[in-house]
């Protein structure tokens, strides 16, 4: 349907890749990198990505250094730590202070900047060091950088109160940046990176989608946003395409027919945007000279051998995972994982499996299309079923308005301006639904209740923080209420709560999966269950392309079963959605 997309098409000396966890950004980058530098243009890949996976991409360790990669004489390649960046900045701000307040409160401040937000401010610090040397920019024709700042980062910075340092004064407000004590000295730095983002002639932003329908929408959200902002020069590139498929295969004609409705119905917002296409391919996009079939439309004929699936590796059902959350008496259970990959049919799914076993349940979500709504549409349900649908653009207007009220009285106009900018932050949706979801599970007592989407570990600790010590705290997240004190404690008990991780078996799903479980770890929370959802694996498929796709997967099922999951349930790839009471309980039965 559209252009194969190659490198070579690209003219500006900078290129951002951007997408949701799971499109392929960063093998697209990696591969884009191998064919310029092939083209013997000297390129600097970096990456800036907190679970970055460059060098298991490029097969060699890297650091924060430029390396020369083996056998590509004109790339190098470094991975940026913004994690390690975000303690350092921490410990600059909360440093001074220590030995002069109380441990409480500098415990407070530390988790204040914990969150996403801090650690996308610290990658954009890493990355700008990059942007703006020009002995490092003149080395180089082309540097690629595998993650991009979000358009709230970028308004944030623009804002001339970010450098004022008002925030050392202000006594409300829900800053996961912090006083940006250690930003303002960079204004100068960062005023001209953003002016370098903005410059057609210097960037291009490729915009990274999958041919299906939750990450197109979420590259057209990044596209419209980034172009409010100035960063109009964008690429869209498709990837995972399959290009053909097996008639008499039934996942495999099922496949090919989604991807192509999704690609028929792409928003008009994209439609502005030059788009291209990468395929489908049966091998894993790692090491180089995988890296160099990318773009040479390579892919695995029948007559090559497709590396055999093991038969001995077995993992629970979806149905082994309810039998557990009822025998347990689990009365709070999250769905958690990235967008794209399908915890909210794993919620609906797992409410009506208990539902079967005779409990009472509530289901509820922060999906603003009301996706479980949509799941149940026109299907007859169950008197034990209760649905709602929490919408977190409601939950976020009331929220800010009841932290803006409070500091009107002791901020400017510019300052209630960044604070405005600064209540867009992840981390605010998190705490607004949240205290949504505390309302819910507080008049639910007498059910079992399902929340499709959990906070994170940061989100609990900020709220368990702002609940201890808001009186002594400089900053808070406001007032928390009693529905929220009281579930706290809940979420934390085993015997009560359950977690159940959703992912792919896919390199980026994983290691954002893992990423979530540690956090909520730092929360004392552990997940139980990981359900590896949308397998090829666990297909039937005679595709040759699909089948060589499933036996990639094995590396990341064993590694959830055997590292990650104290107990895990694998989810065959499944040719269409499952609407309705009735057909979700067939779904149980997978």
């Amino acid at each position: 349907m559209y252009h194969p997309f190659h490198p070579k098409s690209i003219h500006t000396p900078f290129l951002f890749f951007t997408g949701k966890g799971g499109v392929g950004k960063t093998s697209t980058a990696c591969a884009s990198a191998v064919a310029l530098a092939d083209a013997e243009k000297k390129v600097l890949l970096v990456s800036t990505d907190p679970a970055s996976n460059l060098q298991d991409v490029l097969e060699v360790e890297l650091t924060n250094t430029p390396k020369l990669i083996p056998n590509v004489p004109n790339l190098y390649a470094c991975n940026l730590d913004p994690v390690e960046a975000a303690k350092n900045y921490r410990e600059k701000v909360v440093g001074p202070y220590r030995g002069k307040l109380p441990e409480s409160v500098i415990a407070t401040m530390e988790e204040q900047l914990s969150g996403a937000c801090t650690v996308e401010i610290a990658a954009f610090d890493e990355f700008t060091s990059l942007l703006t040397d020009d002995s490092t920019v003149n080395k180089y024709e082309h540097i690629i950088f595998d993650t991009a700042p979000t358009g709230h980062t970028l308004r944030l910075l623009q804002l001339p109160t970010a450098w004022s340092g008002f925030l050392e004064e202000s006594t409300h407000g829900a800053s996961c940046l912090g006083p940006l004590s250690g930003l303002g000295e960079k204004k100068d730095i960062y005023s001209k990176t953003v002016e370098a983002l903005s410059d057609p002639e210097k960037t291009t932003l490729c915009l990274v989608s999958r041919p299906e329908v939750s990450s197109i929408n979420e590259a057209k959200r990044a596209s419209v946003e980034l172009k409010g902002i100035g960063i109009t020069n964008q690429t869209l590139i498709m990837n995972g395409e399959l290009q053909t498929h097996v008639s008499d295969d039934a996942v495999s004609t099922a496949f090919y027919h989604r991807q192509q409705n999704a690609l028929k119905n792409i928003p008009d917002e994209l439609k502005q945007v030059p788009i291209y296409s990468l395929p489908f391919v049966s091998y894993p996009l790692t090491g180089i000279e995988n890296l160099r079939y990318l773009f040479k439309q390579y892919s695995l004929s029948e007559s090559e051998e497709v590396r055999g699936i093991d038969s001995n590796l077995s993992l629970n059902r979806l149905k082994d995972v309810i039998d557990d959350l009822s025998s347990t008496n689990k009365r709070i259970i999250f769905t958690m994982g990235k967008g794209g990959v399908g915890k909210t049919t794993v919620a609906s799914a797992i409410a009506v499996g208990l539902v079967e076993k005779g409990h009472k349940v509530h289901l509820t979500t922060t999906d603003p299309a009301s996706h479980i709504h949509y799941m149940f549409d026109n299907s007859e349900s169950n008197n034990n079923l209760t649905i709602r649908a929490i919408n977190p653009v409601e939950e976020v207007e009331k929220y800010k308005k009841e932290v803006i009220s409070k500091a009107r009285e002791e901020l400017d106009e510019e300052g209630i301006a960044y604070l405005q900018e600064d209540l867009n932050s992840p981390c605010t949706e998190e705490i607004a639904v949240f205290r949504a979801f505390a309302e819910v599970v507080a008049k639910s007592e007498q059910e079992i209740v399902v929340i499709d989407t959990a906070p994170t570990g940061h989100t609990l600790l900020l709220l368990d923080s702002a609940q201890n010590y808001h009186k002594e705290l400089a900053r808070s997240t406001g007032d928390v209420p009693e529905s929220v004190s009281k579930l706290l404690p809940r979420l934390r008990n085993p015997e009560e709560t359950s977690v159940v991780i959703v992912t792919l078996a896919e390199t980026t799903p994983v290691l954002e999966a893992d990423r979530l479980q540690e956090d909520l770890k730092r929360a004392d929370i552990q997940p139980k269950w990981w359900i590896i959802n949308q397998s090829m694996y666990a297909t039937k498929t005679k595709d040759p392309i699909l089948k060589g796709r499933a036996a990639s997967e094995k590396k990341w099922i064993n590694k959830v079963n055997l590292e990650l999951a104290t107990h895990s349930a694998i989810i065959p790839w499944i040719s269409e959605e499952k609407i309705g009471y009735e057909v979700i309980k067939e779904y149980v039965r997978l």
